[in-house]
């Protein structure tokens, strides 16, 4: 007899797989690192075959786990489906959501892909862009949600989702970054909370350091941490798997987390995207873990 597929198991693989890593996974279906090694193990079992080959750096599914992802998917879609079909009216309209790259790439799909497969007919716009500039935009009704970083300063207030840790990061292969004095750094553009969040940090701890690179995209300070020029301070959510997260071992100070909010502008108050954000409460609040999780890679 073929084994039944429990809806959180299936929900758990997806997000592994998706995201290559299980401390990723963990953070989007709101459970532990361990409780998804689990929950992974247990769908395993049920199978009787790996779905993922596992490696100190990678997580790539098995020919059985490429199989399986395209039928979870579609198992998923359809209960997203008729839930909506069943328990939702037909909802239409457009939601323009803004977010700063990181948490566009690393927090953002499975919530949009879950929303698009219980209201079809409605269409979303997503704008890329820092927190800085978002603001400006929600102020003016040209966003109608933002997912943004906490910033009085800025009046980004919104409704709180999840407090991120931050965590230094390096390339594996260049300790003589971390080591070097002043140390090289690669910031955020200036005014975002990041930035001042790592600032402070460092001038907390009375370490030389100078801002060797700035970027106002989370891919120019990869550019720069992957090419061994410095090290950078990055959301925990958005720590590709091919750096080295790096700690008080290596002589760096630990950094005040981030709090993630949903914002909206005034003429937001309408059901698209009152269940949008609701969507983005409900698959992203977690609560806050601060230490690294087993399957990142440390440097030593």
């Amino acid at each position: 007899m073929a084994p039944d597929f429990d809806a959180d198991l299936l929900k758990t693989f997806i997000a592994a797989a998706e995201l290559g890593s299980f401390t990723k996974a963990a953070q989007v279906v709101c459970r532990s690192q361990a409780a998804v090694s689990m929950q992974i193990k247990r769908l395993e079992g049920a199978i009787g075959t790996p779905l993922f080959v596992r490696d100190t750096r990678n997580l790539s599914l098995t020919h059985a786990g490429e199989t399986l992802l395209e039928y979870a998917r579609r198992i998923r879609s359809l209960q997203d489906e008729a839930w909506a079909a069943v328990a939702r009216p037909e909802i239409t309209g457009h939601v323009v959501l803004g977010a700063p790259d990181d948490y566009i790439s690393s927090l953002l799909p499975p919530v949009l892909r879950r929303f698009s497969a219980m209201y079809p007919a409605v269409d979303i716009s997503v704008i890329c862009a820092q927190s800085t500039a978002l603001a400006p935009m929600l102020e003016d009704n040209r966003i109608d949600l933002a997912f943004v970083t906490r910033d009085r300063s800025l009046r980004l207030n919104g409704d709180f989702i999840r407090r991120e840790p931050v965590w230094w990061v390096g390339k594996p292969d260049e300790p003589r970054v971390w080591q070097a004095r002043p140390l090289p750094v690669a910031l955020y553009e200036s005014g975002c909370m990041a930035r001042a969040n790592t600032v402070a940090a460092l001038d907390r701890a009375t370490l030389p350091y100078r801002a060797a690179y700035s970027s106002a995209s989370m891919l120019g300070l990869l550019a720069v941490v992957d090419a061994g020029l410095a090290v950078a301070a990055l959301a925990r959510c958005s720590v590709p798997e091919r750096l080295s997260v790096l700690g008080a071992r290596h002589g760096l100070p630990e950094i005040e987390p981030l709090d993630i909010v949903v914002a909206r502008s005034a003429k937001s108050n309408r059901p698209t995207c009152d269940y949008l954000a609701a969507q983005m409460q409900q698959d992203l609040s977690r609560p806050m873990q601060s230490e690294p999780a087993s399957d990142a890679v440390v440097l030593g």
